[in-house]
């Protein structure tokens, strides 16, 4: 396999001992569009990682139920990143390389790496790279941790599963990658949350709020979603993304990771219980949510599953950037829904009660085919 020429970026506000992102820096390039013409585009066949969406600020109310949220939930969260960095710690040990998908499992990945290093007193690499959905992984960033670590074992690391998209893309990207390099790479997705049982290395299968799913790159570094356009995206590149410097005084990505890590020498014993009771189960996936997702679709005429959001990570993402048509609600009283019934009030989005769903909630998105731009 031949050296890369790609570098990590010195991109976002993360410590470099903390997240090495293997990412083109696209700052300069003006990559946003409003969620409206971005719709209009990705529904008439564009994909979305080809622009990006406006970073939606959200008022002081809403930052402050992040923050009452994030107190409330930081020893569940600590728990859920004990339980699976446990798990992979037995499983692969000193030889693990962390490998996030950007940007949702960035500062999952840290959080794993930090109780690692605080449990078992092992440093390990950890990187960012790009998974784009229907286009796969990011070659050339796998390619580079390779060739950094030859005899290492990648463990990929992503927040949540919603329907179990992104489960599906990194199976079929590992295999294309097997087939055509005759490097076998696991496909197991680490996640804190799977409520829609799309793998089997999870903290939990309970839909909770995460609460870095309430924000955007405010909680990610400041690092924007990753893009792949061939108009700035050569075939050696890596996947890009932005830095948004403008955001440094709504920054709160590192006090997250730091309120988290706080709580880790709390959970450690019933972590270390939880995830050894986890490896000798016999844990099925079954992707779950899928038949939610069906049943939905048809209820309500949708034309693709691309359109069905579920899970409350997912029905934030919605809220956040996409256009929304209308929010299934399984339980509105659950603690972990406040942020999201919040945002569709601000936003004027129907909330349906929906008792039989599966997962807390669900995101619909507007199909806006035929819709003034």
């Amino acid at each position: 396999m031949q050296k890369a020429m790609n570098k990590p970026a010195k991109i976002g506000t993360y410590h470099a001992e903390d997240v090495q992102f293997l990412l083109k820096d696209l700052s300069d390039v003006r990559l946003e569009d409003s969620a409206m013409n971005r719709e209009s585009k990705i529904q008439s066949g564009g994909h979305y990682s080809e622009s990006l969406p406006i970073e939606y600020q959200p008022p002081k109310d809403y930052v402050d139920l992040f923050w009452k949220t994030l107190q409330d939930y930081k020893q569940k969260v600590a728990l859920c990143v004990g339980v699976v960095a446990e798990q992979i710690y037995q499983v692969k040990g000193d030889q693990t390389i962390l490998v996030s998908l950007a940007r949702a499992g960035t500062p999952v990945g840290i959080l794993i790496k930090r109780y690692i290093k605080l449990r078992f007193g092992v440093s390990l690499p950890h990187y960012s790279i790009s998974i784009i959905r229907d286009r796969g992984i990011d070659v050339n960033a796998i390619q580079y941790i390779r060739n950094e670590h030859p005899v290492g074992k990648i463990q990929f690391v992503d927040g949540w599963t919603g329907k179990g998209a992104i489960s599906i893309e990194l199976t079929k990207a590992c295999k294309d990658f097997g087939q055509k390099y005759g490097v076998s790479l696991d496909d197991t997705l680490a996640v804190i949350a799977d409520p829609g049982y799309c793998t089997t290395l999870f903290g939990t299968r309970e839909d909770f709020l995460i609460p870095s799913a309430c924000l955007n790159s405010t909680v990610s570094g400041l690092v924007s979603r990753t893009v792949l356009n061939e108009q700035y995206i050569g075939k050696d590149d890596f996947h890009g993304a932005k830095y948004y410097r403008d955001l440094l005084a709504e920054d709160v990505s590192n006090e997250f990771i730091d309120v988290i890590t706080s709580e880790f020498a709390s959970v450690m014993k019933d972590a270390a219980a939880a995830a050894t009771e986890k490896l000798q189960d016999n844990i099925e996936t079954g992707f779950l949510g899928m038949a939610d997702v069906k049943k939905i679709q048809a209820e309500f005429s949708i034309e693709s599953t691309h359109y069905i959001k579920p899970g409350v990570g997912e029905t934030t993402r919605v809220l956040l950037r996409r256009v929304p048509w209308k929010i299934l609600m399984r339980d509105p009283s659950s603690p972990f829904v406040k942020h999201i019934l919040m945002l569709a009030e601000e936003k004027g989005v129907e909330v349906v009660p929906y008792p039989e769903l599966n997962y807390l909630c669900c995101g619909l998105i507007k199909s806006v085919k035929g819709m003034q731009k």
